[in-house]
């Protein structure tokens, strides 16, 4: 089988922004095939940099100029027109449906939240940040690697965000941001209840997803133990404290790839 990485300096680029930027997406992303990888890593490349934008300076003007950047640049992959050369804007044209790319604006604008230190208009705001920041993303994903039908890919993603945003929390707070709407262990239980619902009704759909789009779902292998520890142990959220051990983390991601279970 052909390398797709060979003298494509711009998959390079794209694999080592992923790398540094997302190194769980890179471990996921690095058990799939090499013809999905040459899928995958572009769109995660696009989303290390449009998440990372906001946090790059302190002129919130600034910050947003680098938000319509990618604004313009994936509005120029979804008119399926010119595209700007960019080491990863050119293999993401390659790779992301333009219906997909299309959509993916409301990632972009959804990472506006990062420029501000408001706190979220209330909890259906902060519903959709997660739902368009990383339900769109692994839509996306999925669908560059032929899933047609995306409520899988959507549901998984927000659980998978949701575990992600709660294990920032400190993190975030730290920065000056007010993360979540309510942050009381209660509410916090709540919340990580309805991911592991989504969790459930993204196993209702699985059977729609094709094989070759497999890979694209990997990288929730934590979204579970994650969940599951927020939603007993709420107070663990705020001690920064709901990853498991390595060793769990390895034994964990070696069975959903094998099992495709989440």
């Amino acid at each position: 089988m052909s390398d797709p990485f060979t003298d494509n300096p711009d998959l390079v680029a794209c694999a080592q922004i992923v790398e540094k930027g997302d190194p769980a997406r890179f471990q996921a992303v690095m058990a799939a095939p090499v013809a999905a990888r040459a899928v995958l890593f572009p769109i995660y490349a696009m989303n290390v940099e449009v998440s990372r934008a906001p946090w790059v300076t302190q002129e919130h003007m600034i910050a947003e100029m680098r938000l319509q950047w990618w604004r313009d640049a994936l509005a120029e992959i979804a008119e399926g027109g010119l595209v700007r050369r960019h080491e990863v804007v050119t293999p993401l044209a390659m790779v992301l449906p333009r219906d997909m790319a299309k959509r993916m604006d409301d990632l972009v604008l959804a990472r506006r939240w990062d420029i501000y230190r408001d706190p979220f208009e209330g909890q259906a705001a902060f519903e959709d940040f997660i739902g368009n920041t990383s339900g769109l993303l692994m839509q996306a994903a999925a669908a560059a690697l032929g899933d047609t039908d995306g409520r899988t890919a959507y549901a998984l993603g927000w659980a998978s965000g949701l575990a992600s945003f709660l294990t920032a929390v400190p993190e975030l707070e730290a920065a000056g941001r007010v993360p979540l709407v309510d942050g009381r262990p209660e509410a916090v239980r709540v919340l990580a209840q309805k991911g592991l619902e989504q969790l459930v009704e993204a196993r209702k759909f699985r059977s729609a997803v094709p094989q070759a789009a497999r890979p694209a779902l990997l990288s929730a292998w934590m979204a579970r133990p994650i969940l599951k520890r927020a939603a007993g142990q709420p107070h663990l959220v705020a001690q920064g404290a709901l990853m498991p051990s390595e060793a769990a983390q390895r034994w964990r991601k070696l069975w959903v790839s094998q099992t495709w279970r989440w």
